[in-house]
C-alpha cells in the first residue's frame, strides 16, 4: 500500500509522489485526508519559488520542519478521518473527522493533541478554511476596529474576503475593500463589505473621501507590494495600516516623501504564527482558534472554495489561481 504526497520541486513545479503508506506509533493515529484547501497566499509564494529559501517553513507548525528551499512538502489545511490509531491512544479516536496543519497528502501520522476535531455543523470542505478564519482573527486583533470607524481592506483573496466577513460583523461606520478582480469584488459585497471597489488612483480618492479625510484603519491583504503604498495614501492622519501580506523576496518600494511623515500613520506587521504581546496575557492560541472555530460555524465562507481538484492534478490547480484570478478564488485538493 502506498500514499499520495504532493511536493514542490522547483519555481512553478509540483510532483505527486507514491510514499510508502504511513503506520501510527504507539503514541499516533492515521488520518485519512478526505480534503486539504491550497493557501493562496504563502503557498503560492513557495509554488513561484518567491519564499525566502533560508527561513524556517513554519516554526509555530511541528508538520512543517526544514526551510523553503526546494524540494518540500508544504500546506497547512487537512481534514480527513482517523482510520487507525497506536496501542497507546484511545481508540474512541477511530472514526472522528479531524483537522491538521499538515502538507497536502493523501493520509498522514499525528499526535492526538495535533489535532482539532470537526464540529459536526462544519463540513469538511468548510473545515479546510480553519487557517483563513484564524488568520482573519488575528488581523482584527492587531487592527483594534472601534465602532463607527472608517476601514479599507486592500485584497479580497481568501483571507481578505474572510477578513472582510468579521469586520462586516463589526460595528463600523463604513467598510470598503479593494480587489482588481470583479468576481471577488462581488464576493467582498456579499460577505458584508459596503462598497467593494477596482483598485488604481480612483480607490484611493474614495477611500480618503469623508471627515476627517481618510480611513481611520486600513488592511493591506492583496500581496502585492504596490498596494502598500495605495494604502498608506488612503489612510488619514493619525490612522493606522495594518500589513498582513507577505511578499516573501519581491521588493517593496514606499514612497513616504508626502504626507506619511507628518500624518503619523503607524504602520504595523501582522501574522497568525504569533500573537500581540500587548494581548498575551489573556489571549493564547488555542482561544484565538476556539474563536476561529465559532466563526467558521457563523459564517458562510464556502463559496470562496470555487474550484475542487483531485490531488492527482495538482498542477493544473496552482497554475488556475495564477492564470484566472478572476475565476479562482479558493481551490481545494479532493482525494
Amino acid at each position: 500500500m502506498t500514499a499520495r504526497r504532493l511536493r514542490f520541486t522547483a519555481p512553478r513545479t509540483v510532483d505527486v509522489e507514491r510514499i510508502p503508506d504511513p503506520t501510527p506509533g504507539p503514541e499516533e493515529v492515521r488520518v485519512e485526508t478526505t480534503r486539504s484547501a491550497i493557501s493562496s497566499g504563502t503557498e503560492r509564494l513557495v509554488y513561484r519559488g518567491e519564499a525566502p529559501d533560508d527561513l524556517p517553513a513554519d516554526p509555530a507548525l511541528e508538520s512543517m520542519d526544514g526551510d523553503l528551499s526546494f524540494p518540500l512538502a508544504y500546506g497547512y489545511a487537512a481534514v480527513g478521518e482517523v482510520d487507525a490509531v497506536g496501542e497507546d491512544v484511545d481508540p474512541e479516536w477511530l472514526g472522528r473527522r479531524v483537522f491538521a496543519f499538515e502538507p497536502h497528502a493523501s493520509a498522514f501520522t499525528a499526535d492526538p493533541s495535533a489535532l482539532e476535531p470537526v464540529p459536526p455543523a462544519v463540513s469538511d470542505a468548510q473545515a479546510t478554511l480553519l487557517p483563513t478564519v484564524e488568520t482573519a482573527v488575528t488581523f482584527l486583533l492587531d487592527g483594534h476596529p472601534r465602532v463607527g470607524e472608517r476601514v479599507g481592506v486592500f485584497g479580497q483573496g481568501m483571507v481578505g474576503l474572510a477578513t472582510t466577513a468579521l469586520l462586516a460583523a463589526s460595528p463600523l461606520g463604513e467598510l470598503v475593500t479593494v480587489d482588481a478582480c470583479a468576481a471577488r469584488r462581488t464576493l467582498s459585497k456579499r460577505l458584508g463589505a459596503d462598497a467593494s471597489i477596482e483598485s488604481g488612483e480612483e480607490a484611493v480618492d474614495r477611500l480618503r473621501a469623508g471627515d476627517p479625510a481618510g480611513r481611520d484603519l486600513t488592511y493591506e491583504l492583496s500581496g502585492a507590494p504596490a498596494a502598500l503604498d495605495d494604502a498608506i495614501a488612503a489612510t488619514g492622519y493619525d490612522g493606522r495600516v495594518v500589513v498582513g501580506s507577505w511578499y516573501g523576496t519581491k521588493p517593496v518600494e514606499l514612497d513616504l516623501g508626502g504626507t506619511f511623515h507628518r500624518d503619523r500613520i503607524d504602520v504595523s506587521s501582522s501574522q497568525v504564527s504569533t500573537i500581540d504581546p500587548a494581548l498575551r496575557g489573556r489571549w493564547s492560541p488555542s482561544r484565538r482558534l476556539d474563536v476561529a472555530w465559532e466563526w467558521l460555524e457563523r459564517l458562510d465562507l464556502e463559496p470562496l472554495l470555487t474550484h475542487r481538484v483531485d490531488l492527482s492534478a495538482a498542477g493544473e490547480a496552482y497554475e488556475l489561481l495564477e492564470s484566472s484570478p478572476n475565476e479562482a478564488v479558493g481551490v481545494l485538493f479532493t482525494y
